[in-house]
């Protein structure tokens, strides 16, 4: 080389590349010089490249290796230049030139432990200059190691290639750059002049007629199948975006808006492409290397079309996927695809998922923090319904399976629905605004990533935060409202004390008042009156203590009765439990309290009749009866059958007095306990109705008033109609008695006027008495042995039910009616 400037550029190159880090260096060594005379000496000579000239290949290999690191933008950017250079050069030789720009890229990231780390394909310590014979160059190697391809002096490859091409010719009646034309036509969606859509075969396709080699036909059918899915892309986007854009809604506005920017980048490749097929096809023979080579063949327009086809597949089976989908079921149908090991997919999937989950996140954000639910075309997994204030909580929100995306949890959706709810029931039912400044606090603790538009596809940890920070002070806030505003365990004390009857003075007086009203018909009873008495009840008792406000809430309810019924059997008290504590004590668990109250009231009755025949069977009273100053006959039949009958209360007063302590102690008090401990620890207000649930399940279990104990529960009711059809006749017999005392009484006052037939009277009321009384107690001896006969029976099969009850605590009744098993033995010798 005699050019200066040229040696100059060649040496500042060379030095470049060998030394560290990529800078030139003006020191110059003997390993430097001798690289630069070998490099200067391979540019001097003649000798052929190691590899055929062919610029279009080495670009393919060049924009391939871009698109398969990531960098689709630089692949495209890449080929824009290339076929700039190529009009506005066409007499450079481009080839070498990239050659060499490729080698070099290529040596930049080789390791620097390679060892052909330094100037590509140049030795560090360059051999000796190479003995060069015609042998060698038409053999191919030489002496230095390189391999050299000359040139065929006798045209074999050109004659070969031009056979070639007149033998493809004849069996091809359209030109290949034609075909290349009409299947870019048919990527975008346009019928070409030979490739056209064939509706029956759902695809497109040449005419069989034509005259088409059958490779020729395959690769085009194999690279129409991109503008098949573009048509089904291209098909759903405009009907969603311009025909079903109020059906699809928000989500399914986004997914087709984001499809439509893929499509963007998919028509500016095909742009490029355009312009690249404008170039014509070299024959057989031409030189790819000259100013024809940047043309687009099929099999390069294949290479071209790889990854759009493989983005296509992927909109198209989303396309098929989510069909009518919309919202939530949408998002997760998408979500389900972008689980890829392909780092494109991974990327092209993320991309699309952040525009899609967008206003999904805004409606999640909008409801944990403010309580609104803006779903105009019903796409959010929080479905709303309309309902009274006293169902809000329970009824007036609930999740949608369908819409529920897969990618928030269901844990986390309850906990999304119930952060909402509690501002809800703030709002409408507690008249509270304290809402506000908890969400403030929780968007000021978990940052600004919770504002508008800060929430999207892949900050799950982020929005579980918000959803955990609002939700812990919005429930704070809410259970500090209910205990202390509206005083919700005073009101629960309240119900306890005169729905459950646990304020002991006050249903002692009331049942006495209430008594003589009771036993008359149902039908003439009137409510104005009980609810005087009930008034008068509270005022004599220590109720009257008690707030006003729980106190008017207490009111008397007669249920539905026929014409055979009694006061007692429709007689019950009820507590208006008002908005809004009528969450919790909603109509279905009142009516479980009234089931409750009717179970005590009738228990209390029980033990209010045998208390009052106590008074009148007492020992110390049977000596002001008539019978004790009568003959011993008489007197012994008075004392046998009062003793049996005295015997039987007893019995009747064990299994009452041991039953209602199990029920006010073991199964009220025991309750209520779990019950407060429940109340304090309840974090939410789903916490606090779990806990007034189990509650209410734990009394109506434990009282043999559930589902399960319907058979012992009948058997209760009948021992208790036998203790009140006892009192009954033990109430009948003794107004017998006391009637006749009084007769005898009278009759003694009517022997005084009358002295000489004193003698004869008494002898005759006597035997009068005696032959009364005989036949008296012998008919109160059979109704007593009867009545004791049938109570035996049903206590009997009351007992013997109870082991089979589920709950652990009838255990304990058991052992307290048979603590010295008496009955069990009974049962046995039976």
């Amino acid at each position: 080389m005699d050019d200066t400037a040229t040696v100059d550029l060649v040496r500042e190159l060379v030095l470049r590349l060998l030394s560290p880090g990529g800078r030139s260096s003006t020191a110059s060594n003997n390993s430097s010089d001798a690289a630069v005379r070998y490099a200067l000496r391979l540019l001097s000579s003649r000798m052929s490249p190691s590899v055929i000239p062919d610029e279009l290949s080495l670009v393919e290999s060049i924009k391939r290796r871009l698109a398969l690191s990531g960098r689709s933008s630089s692949a495209l950017g890449f080929a824009d230049l290339h076929s700039k250079l190529s009009a506005r050069a066409p007499l450079l030789d481009r080839w070498a030139l990239l050659y060499l720009l490729n080698s070099l890229s290529l040596d930049r990231h080789r390791p620097e432990s390679s060892p052909a780390s330094g100037l590509p394909f140049l030795p560090l310590h360059p051999p000796h200059p190479p003995r060069t014979s015609a042998s060698s160059i038409a053999g191919g190697m030489t002496g230095g190691g390189v391999l050299l391809v000359a040139k065929d002096p006798e045209n074999i490859r050109e004659i070969a290639l031009r056979e070639y091409a007149d033998l493809f010719m004849e069996d091809n009646e359209v030109s290949e750059s034609a075909l290349v034309r009409d299947v870019l036509y048919a990527c975008q969606g346009i019928d070409g002049r030979y490739v056209r859509f064939d509706r029956s075969t759902d695809g497109y396709d040449m005419p069989e007629s034509l005259k088409v080699p059958k490779p020729t036909r395959s690769i085009v059918r194999r690279l129409c199948e991109l503008g098949w899915l573009f048509r089904k892309v291209r098909g759903y986007i405009s009907e969603g975006i311009v025909d079903r854009q109020f059906d699809i809604g928000t989500v399914g506005q986004a997914f087709c808006s984001s499809l439509q920017d893929e499509l963007v980048d998919y028509y500016k490749l095909l742009t490029v492409l355009t312009s690249q097929s404008a170039n014509p096809i070299p024959s057989a023979g031409s030189d790819s290397g000259g100013g024809a080579g940047n043309y687009l063949s099929l099999r390069r327009l294949a290479v071209w079309l790889a990854e759009p086809t493989v983005r296509m597949r992927l909109m198209a089976v989303l396309v098929d996927v989510c069909g009518e989908l919309r919202g939530g079921a949408m998002a997760g149908a998408i979500h389900s695809h972008a689980q890829h090991g392909n780092p494109l997919v991974q990327e092209f999937m993320g991309r699309l998922l952040r525009r899609v989950c967008s206003p999904l996140f805004e409606m999640v954000r909008i409801w944990v923090l403010e309580g609104e639910l803006e779903d105009v075309f019903a796409e959010f997994f929080i479905l709303s319904q309309p309902v009274k204030a006293e169902s809000l909580w329970r009824e007036g929100y609930q999740i949608q399976s369908s819409m529920l995306p897969s990618f928030i949890s269901p844990l986390l959706a309850q906990r999304i629905l119930r952060t909402g709810k509690s501002i809800n029931f703030l709002r409408v039912c507690c008249e509270d605004n304290g809402w506000v400044e908890a969400s403030g606090e929780a968007v000021a603790h978990v940052g600004a990533t919770t504002r508008r538009g800060g929430l999207g596809y892949g900050d799950t940890n982020a929005l579980e935060a918000l959803v955990v920070e609002a939700a812990k002070r919005i429930d704070r806030h809410l259970m500090d409202v209910i205990h202390k505003r509206y005083r919700f365990k005073d009101h629960c004390l309240a119900i306890k004390g005169y729905l459950l009857l646990g304020q002991g003075d006050f249903v002692k007086y009331l049942m006495d008042i209430v008594g003589p009203e009771l036993s008359e018909p149902a039908n003439t009873i009137s409510s104005f009156q009980l609810a005087g008495l009930l008034e008068t009840a509270i005022r004599a008792s220590n109720a009257q203590y008690d707030d006003r406000e729980i106190l008017d809430r207490l009111k008397v309810r007669m249920m539905e009765h026929g014409d055979g019924d009694r006061g007692w059997d429709v007689f019950s008290l009820e507590y208006d439990a008002r908005v809004p504590l009528d969450t919790v004590f909603t109509a279905l668990n009142m009516k479980r309290y009234l089931k409750i109250f009717n179970f005590l009231w009738k228990l209390k009755r029980v033990e209010h009749a045998l208390t009052g025949l106590w008074k009148t069977v007492k020992p110390n009273y049977i000596n002001s009866c008539i019978f004790a100053n009568e003959s011993f006959g008489v007197k012994l039949q008075f004392v046998s059958v009062l003793r049996r009958l005295q015997v039987l209360w007893n019995e009747m007063n064990h299994f009452v007095t041991n039953f209602q302590y199990y029920i006010m102690f073991e199964v009220l008090e025991v309750s209520w306990a779990h019950f407060s401990d429940g109340m304090n620890s309840s974090k939410d207000l789903d916490d606090l109705l779990a806990a007034h649930d189990k509650y209410l399940y734990s009394i109506l279990e434990k009282s043999l008033l559930g589902e399960g104990s319907q058979s012992i529960n009948k058997t209760l009711f009948v021992l208790f109609d036998h203790i009140l059809r006892f009192r009954s006749l033990a109430d009948r017999w003794f107004e017998h008695i006391h009637e006749l005392q009084h007769r005898r009484n009278k009759s003694k006052l009517k022997s005084k006027g009358e002295l000489g037939k004193v003698g004869s009277l008494i002898d005759g009321g006597r035997k009068a008495l005696l032959q009364f009384s005989r036949d008296f107690f012998g008919k109160m001896s059979e109704e007593l042995d009867k009545v004791a006969k049938e109570y035996s029976a049903a206590l009997h099969d009351f007992i013997s039910q109870l082991p089979l009850q589920q709950h652990i605590d009838l255990k304990f009744l058991l052992f307290r009616l048979d603590f010295t098993e008496y009955y069990s033995r009974v049962s046995s010798n039976k």
